[in-house]
């Protein structure tokens, strides 16, 4: 494990499955990671709602929803009672359409940000984001940075040959660092696409965490 020839491996095996998405595509991640771009106030406020809707929901069932609302909102704006209508989450649907409503100014203001560290304390702060969220917005951004949800922890303290913890401790975070630092040097791929492929990966049941 944690070398390039199980990473690729891992890698093909999701893609033979068509497995290989999470708002985008892998091929879309990486190019996205690797040439980053900048994003209208409509993009950015899309890729909160996912994010917003994507907790506690497959990806099949949060593009779903997430497809049902924006198409909507596109269409008729953020009218709460009819999202309402769509998906009946109110503090979801709420957070979603305060950041539409204010898409122009939220997305300026992320843009400000000169840091990665600035750009997730920012995310953070949105309606409904949070920190663990605000890694997932912001790699969907272009951020190179990961999410240490549990199986990212799990492979990290596998990694480090440490007890693995419910929560982000110190020593679990810097055993996910050492092992992303390791795999970004073995395939020359940005850290956050790698996060993907091996959330993925431990998804499918396909890496032993």
């Amino acid at each position: 494990m944690f070398d390039a020839k199980w990473f690729f491996e891992l890698e093909k095996q999701i893609k033979d499955l068509g497995a290989d998405s999470d708002a985008q595509s892998f091929d879309e991640i990486r190019e996205m990671l690797s040439h980053p771009r900048r994003f209208s106030p409509e993009e950015f406020a899309d890729m909160a709602a996912y994010v917003i809707l994507a907790g506690g929901f497959s990806q099949r069932v949060a593009k779903r929803i997430h497809k049902n609302i924006m198409e909507y909102i596109y269409k008729n704006g953020a009218d709460f009672d009819a999202l309402m209508g769509i998906f009946h989450n109110k503090n979801k649907i709420n957070a979603i359409c305060k950041i539409w409503e204010n898409r122009r100014e939220l997305c300026d203001g992320f843009y400000r940000c000169n840091t990665d560290d600035a750009r997730l304390a920012y995310l953070a702060k949105l309606p409904h984001i949070g920190k663990i969220t605000a890694n997932h917005m912001a790699r969907n951004l272009g951020v190179d940075v990961v999410k240490y949800d549990l199986w990212i922890r799990r492979l990290g303290a596998l990694y480090g040959g440490i007890r693995c913890t419910d929560e982000l401790t110190d020593e679990i975070k810097m055993a996910c660092d050492s092992m992303f630092a390791h795999l970004v040097r073995e395939t020359g791929l940005p850290r956050g696409y790698i996060d993907v492929v091996l959330w993925k990966g431990c998804q499918l049941k396909m890496v032993e965490c």
